[in-house]
Formats: C-alpha cells, sequence, structure tokens
C-alpha cells in the first residue's frame, strides 16, 4: 500500500497537474536515467517514483510514442493489471468504471487513452502531464511491466538502472546522515569541554585554550 503521506502527496500533483501551478512543482522530485542509451526521465512524488512512459515509449517509435501506450493499454490483460494495482493503493478507484473499461478491452473498436483512464477511474497509478515537459508517467510496478512488453531485454536494462539509482540515492543519504551525525557529535564534545573542563582551568591554560581557537 502507498503510505498516507506519500497519497496525499500524490493527490496534491493530481489537482493542480493541469493548472502549471506552482505548488505542484513543490511538490515534485526530477531526474533521469540513462536506459542503454535512452534517457528516461524519474518524477517522484514524496518516496514514490513514477517513471515516463513515453520516454520508454520512444524505444519502440521515437517520433510518435503515444502510440506503443495507446496499443498496450488496449490489451486486457494490461486492464486487468492496471485495475488490480488500483485496488490495492488506491482506495478513491472507481471500481464500476473499471469494470466497463474491462470488459471492453481486447474488442477491435476499444480504445483507452491514459488521460481517459484517469479521469474516468480516478486512478494514481498513471498520471499524465501536459505542456511543455509534459507527458505520461507510471508507478514503477507499472513502468516495470510496460517495458516488458515493450522488450523484455529492455525491461532488463530498465530495472538495473533504476537499482542503481536507487543505490546511489541511498549512499547518498547515507553520507548526509553521517555528516550531520558527525556535527552534533562535535557540538555536544565542543559543549561538553566549555562546561566540564574549561571552569576547572587556571587563568593561564584559559589563554591557551582561546589562543588555539
Amino acid at each position: 500500500m502507498l503510505k498516507n503521506k506519500n497519497r496525499l502527496e500524490l493527490q496534491v500533483f493530481l489537482k493542480y497537474r493541469n493548472k502549471g501551478s506552482e505548488r505542484m512543482k513543490d511538490n515534485l522530485i526530477k531526474t533521469e536515467m540513462n536506459v542503454n542509451n535512452n534517457k528516461i526521465n524519474v518524477m517522484r512524488i514524496g518516496n514514490e517514483e513514477y517513471i515516463s512512459l513515453t520516454d520508454l515509449a520512444r524505444y519502440a517509435n521515437p517520433s510518435e510514442p503515444k502510440v506503443p501506450i495507446a496499443t498496450w493499454m488496449r490489451n486486457k490483460d494490461v486492464i486487468s493489471y492496471l485495475g488490480l494495482w488500483e485496488k490495492l493503493h488506491n482506495p478513491d478507484f472507481k471500481g464500476h468504471e473499471f469494470e466497463s473499461f474491462e470488459n471492453a478491452a481486447g474488442k477491435h473498436s476499444f480504445y483507452l487513452s491514459p488521460q481517459k483512464w484517469i479521469e474516468s477511474t480516478n486512478a494514481i497509478g498513471i498520471v499524465s502531464k501536459s505542456g511543455n515537459n509534459g507527458g505520461t508517467y507510471a508507478h514503477r510496478d507499472i513502468a516495470f511491466e510496460f517495458a516488458s512488453w515493450l522488450s523484455p531485454e529492455f525491461k532488463l536494462y530498465l530495472v538495473t538502472e533504476f537499482q542503481r539509482l536507487k543505490a546511489q540515492e541511498q549512499k547518498t543519504i547515507e553520507w548526509s546522515a553521517k555528516r550531520e551525525l558527525a556535527k552534533v557529535n562535535y557540538r555536544i564534545h565542543t559543549d561538553a569541554i566549555k562546561e566540564n573542563i574549561v571552569p576547572t582551568l587556571t587563568e593561564a591554560q584559559l589563554k591557551f585554550v582561546y589562543a588555539d581557537e
């Protein structure tokens, strides 16, 4: 399940995604991966990563990335998977609308855009941004499935690079934590000296202490 904090941050994003709001931008952290010489953008909301389906789709169709996404979303198994993901993570998911799409999926006349899926079912696993630097993003669980549909080999490259990115971020977090801890320990050590040792020194010794500072 998505944590409550992350779900709230995602809801803030969904509320402002089509309004070009500065508040929306403040809730997002962006980075990018190089997946087998393909630039893939990643958007983080809280602690959840959303990978650009638009960038992944360019692996199959560089000029019209919307086409692979639309073709993928016509598949009945895909709609079933998306619906199950939402049921597991999204208490506001509209199950009745989902069932309508699931029943129609797979037919020659069936077509479902990411935008229609989001608007009709209140989905949070896929998000769509319009305007400059826009595109379709999906939670990593869903993005990996899409990459596998494009190419199992490409998915392996994607998962490997994503794991490398996460490991690098973890090292950065650990380094920052150790740095902050060192600062705290230094302050504690300095305060202890001032409170317990300095008061016992003679005037001559104090001159050497403050001279060293």
